[in-house]
């Protein structure tokens, strides 16, 4: 696509943001319910959210750069980048928030069958299902590959025994996609990625409540819970192979690293001068650290978009998703602490219900779990010593 084409597109993108983006959808998300995230029983929280999300739905923008046989508008990575860009100009919230369209769509465009990718991608695209992800047991969280939920093979189905821990909205999925056990003599090629429906008889959750005072997390559990080995033509309940889900699972952890770092502009915009405008007169100290992140946080956006061009041409290091997830985690902790910082004694109401207070000292301690979830900040660290630096092992 020429110079000329890209502008004219940046144009016509500018004029239908303008045209579709309510003002409400432009205001920072202050809580929970402010995040669409679809699923057999979402629900809206005000017209404008639904009139946004049925917008970029309509339009293929919930997944831009999906094909469009797939539920979005098959954009090339130069457009989806200026789709971006003219979000974050008008601060537009994303229309739909989800699991399937962060981590279980990229591996399903690069592992999945046809027919796993007409029905699951559409339905992801479409907001039609919400997923969780079944990887972290008791026991098996840095050393993933060592999980024992175990799938017995009957034949025309499995039947699926075990736990999973920290399950990110367990409580509220439709599907979970899963790590099974289905060979217990090979550690590694024993482990097959399974898609099952949450609602089956002998799968329950549990919330674990947070410092914060909020429970995104869940144990899970399934206890002779039967997994058909089909949901129909060409749509097998696994993805891969069977006993090679290994495979699938390490290539979803690089996109998840990525969604939780904020690589996508969750961690790339300034704070200093809005903290500036709402707080008043700040601390000189406080103003060079505002200053210094918001350097640090322009400097994580131009990485990303160096490692996003990396990718378009086949010349990404496999551990890249590793760095950003560092980097990214870290960032956000400093986000918070200054956030913390600059409200002062307001910033540490609890019970308030307002916008103002209330808000940032819970999600201050959210942000803790940014270093651990997803692979901690030490094995980060770890694999990026050992893949990138070169150095050897401990």
């Amino acid at each position: 696509m020429s110079d000329s084409d890209l502008e004219a597109f940046r144009a016509e993108t500018r004029a239908w943001l303008e045209a579709n983006c309510p003002p409400e959808m432009r205001e920072p998300v202050r809580d929970e319910d402010d995040i669409y995230w679809g699923g057999r029983n979402a629900t809206f929280k005000s017209d404008a959210q639904k009139a946004w999300f049925e917008a970029c739905r309509d339009k293929g923008y919930t997944v831009p750069a999906w094909p469009k046989d797939y539920g979005g508008a098959g954009l090339s990575p130069a457009q989806a980048k200026v789709l971006r860009e003219e979000m974050a100009a008008i601060n537009a919230r994303p229309p739909l928030s989800s699991f399937g369209i962060w981590m279980l769509g990229p591996a399903l465009l690069h592992f999945g069958t046809e027919g796993q990718k007409q029905r699951f991608l559409n339905e992801i695209a479409r907001g039609e299902i919400r997923w969780c992800q079944g990887y972290s047991e008791p026991g098996s969280g840095s050393d993933l590959v060592s999980l024992q939920t175990f799938g017995e093979d009957k034949g025309d189905h499995w039947v699926v025994n075990g736990q999973k821990i920290w399950t990110s909205y367990a409580d509220k999925a439709d599907w979970i996609f899963c790590l099974v056990r289905t060979d217990k003599e090979n550690k590694y090629q024993g482990i097959t990625f399974m898609l099952y429906d949450m609602a089956s008889a002998g799968v329950s959750t549990k919330p674990i409540l947070l410092i914060s005072g909020n429970s995104p997390f869940c144990e899970t559990f399934f206890d002779d819970v039967k997994v058909p080995k089909s949901y129909g033509e060409d749509v097998p309940a696994q993805v891969g192979e069977v006993n090679r889900g290994w495979d699938v699972a390490k290539y979803l952890l690089g996109h998840e690293r990525e969604m939780i770092s904020g690589a996508d502009g969750g961690n790339t915009g300034t704070i200093g001068a809005a903290l500036a405008r709402a707080n008043g007169a700040i601390d000189p100290v406080l103003r060079a650290e505002l200053a210094q992140f918001d350097v640090d946080a322009l400097a994580y956006g131009a990485m990303g978009e160096k490692f996003l061009d990396e990718i378009k041409v086949g010349k990404a290091h496999p551990a890249q998703p590793n760095m950003m997830k560092y980097a990214g985690t870290e960032l956000n902790k400093r986000r918070h602490e200054l956030m913390m910082a600059a409200g002062g004694s307001h910033a540490l109401e609890w019970e308030s219900e307002e916008t103002s207070g209330g808000k940032p000292s819970r999600n201050w301690l959210r942000t803790k779990a940014n270093s651990i979830e997803g692979g901690t900040s030490e094995v980060m660290l770890n694999v990026i010593s050992k893949r990138i630096l070169d150095l050897p092992g401990a």
